[in-house]
């Protein structure tokens, strides 16, 4: 017999670790090959890992509820074939992890930390700064810490140096403590990994940010005048948010420097147009992907939107869904925001908000009228893109938008 490992998978473009939210199988059981082993949440999906073998559940590496890095074991299986001793590995992976961390041990990438192991190194007291990770690039992993504790040789906080202390405000920083009355809730792997991804896009992304009216009178009714007949005829509902999309996707077309990716000594400029758009549950923010929208009609982009909404609001979401992402359209406006300021969906160069459509009075020919009116909010990463091009950009999808009619836009 032969021991086989189940890793981690990459779920998702730019993803770097999962969370075990639950078992599906136990030790001793027998398992088939593709069957699911466990449920699995990042900032991105929900999904399943299936198994890459037949054979017997051995171990269980991971508990529920523990965070991973991509690529790390969770689990082992005993398959037919030639037997492998997993116990005399360690002397050769720690001999391989001391030559790697030795390399690696100036690298900055060490110093950004997964939730589980700021979670870990508060539990233990551990000064991180004194941990050589074994992870890419020197990363510390849950597994370096895990030998630490083990070796009960923790790292002991670095000695604080006396100085004198200038004050310079009134304010004074508390730890966050509940009161009697006070409900504490629980964070989820979800939300943690959601907050995750946030701070990453606010702490490498130099965020800028613009808006732009759109007067989208003409569209409200058009949409208005067809909407009823398109659900009688095809089952679901033309939204304004899919005239939005397409929009986008048109105008990301006739300016391709918008749909691109920061790689450090480079920029990437994707040549595929896949929308990210974002769908919320009651605790927790998914963003599944068009794609090729500018390829699709209006009715294609809106039974999209359906399909991945239910998708996300009834846990069918895959890791296919969620993958290739190159920009963001939010429809904050949804819930009656009229002006708001999106973080980007790393590592997108932008995001896109569109606000509530109101009826505003506004000046045509020296007279005031009453017209349909929506705000368009974009966040930009300014390392890629500057105002002149990302002006050029709203202004386009402005154009489109206040020229959409029933002459100039077919739906299908």
């Amino acid at each position: 017999m032969a021991i086989e490992e189940i890793k981690m998978p990459q779920l998702g473009e730019s993803v770097t670790e999962g969370t075990i939210s639950k078992w599906l199988v136990s030790v001793g059981e027998k398992v088939e090959k593709y069957a699911p082993l466990a449920e699995v949440m990042t900032d991105k999906v929900n999904a399943e890992v299936p198994s890459s073998f037949s054979g017997v559940i051995k171990e269980l590496i991971a508990n529920e509820g523990d965070t991973l890095d991509v690529g790390d074991v969770i689990c082992h299986i005993e398959v037919e074939g030639e037997s492998i001793e997993i116990k005399d590995q360690p002397s050769k992976i720690k001999e391989q992890n001391e030559q790697l961390s030795e390399s690696s041990q100036n690298n900055q990438n060490k110093k950004r930390y997964s939730p589980a192991v700021l979670k870990l190194a508060q539990e233990h007291d551990i000064n991180l700064e004194q941990v050589n990770g074994t992870g890419a690039g020197g990363r510390i992993t849950r597994k370096d810490l895990l030998k630490i504790i083990e070796s009960g040789s923790i790292p002991a906080p670095a000695a604080k140096e006396e100085m004198p202390v200038q004050i310079k405000s009134s304010k004074v920083s508390a730890p966050v403590t509940a009161q009697t009355g006070d409900r504490e809730i629980p964070v989820s792997g979800v939300r943690k990994a959601i907050a995750a991804n946030m701070v990453r896009s606010k702490q490498e992304i130099p965020h800028a940010w613009m808006m732009m009216e759109v007067d989208v009178t003409e569209l409200v009714k058009y949409r208005n005048s067809i909407k009823e007949d398109f659900k009688k005829t095809e089952g679901f509902n033309l939204t304004f948010f899919a005239f939005f999309v397409k929009a986008v996707a048109q105008a990301l077309k006739e300016f391709p420097q918008i749909n691109s990716m920061w790689a450090g000594d480079k920029i990437i400029q994707k040549k595929d147009i896949n929308i990210s758009i974002a769908v919320a549950t009651e605790d927790s923010l998914y963003v599944p992907v068009i794609k090729h929208a500018d390829e699709k009609t209006i009715k294609g982009i809106a039974r999209d939107i359906t399909d991945l909404a239910y998708k996300v609001r009834n846990g069918k979401l895959t890791s296919e869904d969620m993958q290739g992402g190159t920009f963001t359209v939010n429809n904050t406006g949804s819930f009656g925001s009229v002006q708001s300021m999106g973080i980007i969906n790393y590592p997108q160069a932008a995001i896109v908000q569109v606000e509530s459509i109101v009826k505003r009075p506004v000046i045509i020919d020296g007279m005031i009228a009453v017209r349909d009116m929506v705000n368009l909010c974009m966040s930009l990463d300014h390392r890629i893109l500057d105002g002149l091009v990302s002006g050029r950009f709203l202004s386009r999808v402005k154009e489109i938008l206040e020229h959409t009619t029933k002459e100039t836009t077919p739906i299908y």
